[in-house]
C-alpha cells in the first residue's frame, strides 16, 4: 500500500510538472500578465534559456584580454541563440532590442505574441519591463559654489589627500559612471571627461551614451524629459549623476571635491528623472562593459572603465522580483570577469537589521558600501545586513564610506552636500581609481582589489545585533569590513609586483604555427627554459598542464585531440609568467 501511494504521487507530480512547461504563462511575470488586462500592448524582457555566465576568469590575463575574452563568447552565444527569436520579430514588423551582456531581448507587442514566445522552448522567462527608482537621498543644504580649495572631509577622513602627496591620484584610470545623467560642462569635471581633449576638441563617442530614449512609464507624455531623449552629449536631468561623478573624480582652482581627480570618466544615463526600467540598466551596463559609437556600432570592450559607479536599487515595490534579481546579477558576474569592479550602493532604508534588499546591492558579486559620517558612525539611514530577501543571509554591506552631508558639484556649476548611501559608493569607485593608479598591474583583479579594500579598512564594530550576527564581529552587517582607508589601499596595492608579461610586441613566447590542427612548437627568445605550462579553454578552465623535470628551450605538443577554437597557454620560466594565444583549427 505504501510502495502504490508512492508511485501515485510521483505520477502526479510527473503530471503537474508536464502542465508547468506546457502552460507558457507560468513562463511570464505575474505583474505583466495583469498589464494586458488593460493594455493591449506591452514591453518586457526575453531572458533566453542559453546564457553564459562568468564566475571568473584567469588572472593572469590584463584587464583588455579579459574584457575581449568575455564579449567574445557573450556576442558568440547571442548571436547563435537569439537568431531564431529576432527572424520572428523582424518577419512579424515587431520593435525590439538585443542584448548581450546577459541573453536577452526587450521586445514590445501584443499579448497573442508575448505568449508564442513564452512558448518557445528556448525561452526562459518573460520579464516586467517595469520602472525602477533610484535611491532615495536628502539634500543637507547647497553650498557656496567657490571657496578655498580644502579637500572635503571625505577625502581627508579617507586619507585620499594623502596618497596624492605619494604622487597617485588616479591617472591613467578611467571612471564610469551610469545614473540620471552628467552634465560634464561644469569646473569640477570638464577636463577629467574623457571626450574633453581642449575647448575646441570635444567628442562625445565611446565617452557618453544615453539609453533614454522615451518617457518612463512614471511620467506622462505630457511631462517631457528636460534634456531629451537619446541625448548625443552628457546631460543631467536630476543632479544626482553630477554629484556623484564630483565625488570620484571633482576638482578645479577652488575645489578639491573628488577622491581620483586625475582620472577620466565616461558615463550612460539609465533613469529619466530618477525612474529607470530594467532594459535601461542592461543597456548601460552592456555600454559600460564594451562602449560603441553614436551609431550604436563598433562596440569595443577595451574602452570600458576600470570601475562602475552604481547609486541605484530596485525594490519589490516597484515591481522587482526573483526573475529581475537573477537577470541583473548574471550581468555584475560577467562585468567582474571582464576586469571591471562593480561598485553598488547598500540602500537608504536602515537603521533596521535585513534592509539591504535592493538589486544590485545585496547580490554576492556587488561591492556594496554602506554610509558613515563625520564621526565615523554609520548613518541612521545606511541599510543593514544581512541578506535575507534571497535567504542567503550572506552580510552586506562589503564597507563603509562617507556619506552624510557630501558636498560635490551639481548641474550649472552649483554644489549642494547629500545624504545617501548613493554618495559613499562614489568614495569606494575613487579609491579603486586610486589603487590602479598606483600599481596599473591590478588592472583586472577584481578579486584582488576588493580584498584590499576589505582587509585594510578601519575596523567599525556596532552594538546592533542583526539576525544573531554581533556588530562586535569583522565583518558584521553594519559597517561590514569597516570604514575604507585609501592610504592604506594603495600602500597595499603597492606591495602587489607583477611577474606576468602579457602577448605584446616585447612578449618571448613564441607559438608556431598558428593557427595549428595537429601540433605545435612552444618557444622563449633568448633561450629562456620553459618550466611549466598550463593551457586554458575559451572559458578559462584548464584543459592540461605540464611540469617538466628537466627544463626546456622548445616543447612540441600534441593538440589533435582538441576541440577547435580558441585557447591560451600560460608558460612559466624562471619563476616568471608569460601568455600567448592560439587557435586550433579542425
Amino acid at each position: 500500500m505504501i510502495i502504490r501511494i508512492l508511485v501515485c504521487s510521483a505520477l502526479f507530480l510527473a503530471i503537474q510538472t508536464t502542465i508547468i512547461a506546457n502552460d507558457p504563462s507560468a513562463k511570464v511575470d505575474k505583474s505583466l500578465l495583469e498589464k494586458y488586462i488593460s493594455t493591449a500592448s506591452n514591453e518586457y524582457l526575453l531572458l533566453m534559456k542559453d546564457r553564459v555566465v562568468f564566475s571568473t576568469t584567469p588572472d593572469f590575463l590584463s584587464k583588455n584580454e579579459k574584457g575581449k575574452y568575455v564579449y567574445d563568447a557573450l556576442l558568440k552565444n547571442a548571436n547563435k541563440t537569439q537568431r531564431p527569436v529576432i527572424e520572428f520579430l523582424i518577419a512579424n514588423k515587431i520593435p525590439y532590442q538585443s542584448f548581450i551582456i546577459t541573453n536577452a531581448i526587450k521586445v514590445n507587442s501584443d499579448y497573442t505574441t508575448m505568449m508564442t514566445l513564452a512558448a518557445r522552448a528556448d525561452v526562459d522567462q518573460i520579464i516586467d519591463n517595469s520602472p525602477i527608482k533610484m535611491l532615495d537621498y536628502s539634500v543637507t543644504k547647497n553650498t557656496e559654489s567657490m571657496r578655498m580649495p580644502e579637500p572635503e572631509w571625505g577625502i581627508k577622513t579617507l586619507k585620499a589627500d594623502s596618497v596624492w602627496m605619494l604622487g597617485y591620484r588616479g591617472k591613467g584610470v578611467v571612471v564610469g559612471g551610469q545614473d540620471t545623467g552628467y552634465d560634464w560642462d561644469v569646473g569640477p569635471l570638464k577636463k577629467q571627461y574623457r571626450g574633453y581633449k581642449d575647448s575646441l576638441n570635444v567628442n562625445h563617442s565611446y565617452h557618453w551614451h544615453d539609453a533614454i530614449k522615451k518617457n518612463n512609464p512614471k511620467f506622462p507624455d505630457s511631462l517631457l524629459n528636460p534634456c531629451g531623449y537619446s541625448t548625443k552629449e552628457p546631460c543631467d536631468d536630476n543632479n544626482h549623476g553630477t554629484h556623484t561623478m564630483g565625488t570620484m573624480v571633482g576638482e578645479d582652482e577652488n575645489n578639491k571635491i573628488g577622491i581620483s581627480p586625475e582620472s577620466k570618466w565616461i558615463a550612460c544615463r539609465n533613469m529619466d528623472r530618477g525612474w529607470g526600467q530594467p532594459s535601461t540598466y542592461l543597456e548601460c551596463f552592456e555600454w559600460l562593459f564594451a562602449p560603441y559609437d553614436q551609431n550604436g556600432k563598433n562596440a569595443d570592450p577595451a574602452r570600458s572603465p576600470h570601475v562602475i559607479n552604481n547609486s541605484w536599487f530596485c525594490s519589490p515595490e516597484e515591481g522587482c522580483n526573483s526573475s529581475n534579481f537573477k537577470m541583473m546579477e548574471e550581468v555584475v558576474k560577467n562585468l567582474k570577469a571582464s576586469g571591471i569592479v562593480v561598485v553598488v550602493s547598500a540602500g537608504n532604508s536602515g537603521s533596521a537589521c535585513g534592509t539591504v534588499t535592493g538589486p544590485p546591492g545585496f547580490f554576492e558579486p556587488s561591492f556594496s558600501v554602506g554610509a558613515t559620517d563625520r564621526n565615523d558612525l554609520i548613518a541612521g539611514f545606511s541599510s543593514r545586513g544581512p541578506v535575507v530577501i534571497d535567504s542567503s543571509f550572506r552580510i552586506k554591506p562589503n564597507v563603509s564610506a562617507p556619506g552624510v552631508s557630501v558636498r560635490s558639484v551639481i548641474r550649472n556649476g552649483g554644489f549642494a552636500s547629500f545624504n545617501g548611501t548613493s554618495m559613499a559608493g562614489p568614495h569606494v569607485a575613487g579609491v579603486v581609481a586610486l589603487m590602479i593608479s598606483a600599481n596599473p598591474s591590478l588592472a583586472g583583479k577584481v578579486n584582488l582589489i576588493e580584498d584590499i579594500i576589505e582587509s585594510t579598512a578601519v575596523r567599525r564594530t556596532s552594538d546592533q545585533i542583526c539576525n544573531q550576527i554581533p556588530g562586535s564581529q569583522i565583518p558584521n552587517p553594519v559597517y561590514g569590513y569597516g570604514r575604507i582607508d585609501a592610504l592604506a589601499a594603495v600602500k597595499k596595492s603597492l606591495l602587489f609586483i607583477s611577474s606576468v608579461f602579457h602577448a605584446d610586441d616585447n612578449n618571448p613566447m613564441k607559438i608556431l604555427p598558428n593557427p595549428a590542427h595537429q601540433e605545435i612548437f612552444i618557444s622563449l627568445d633568448n633561450q629562456l627554459s620553459l618550466d611549466e605550462i598550463h593551457i586554458f579553454d575559451n572559458q578559462g578552465r584548464l584543459v592540461e598542464r605540464k611540469i617538466f623535470s628537466y627544463p626546456e628551450t622548445i616543447i612540441k605538443h600534441d593538440i589533435e585531440d582538441y576541440q577547435s577554437g580558441f585557447y591560451i597557454i600560460r608558460v612559466l620560466s624562471a619563476g616568471k609568467s608569460y601568455t600567448a594565444k592560439f587557435i586550433k583549427n579542425p
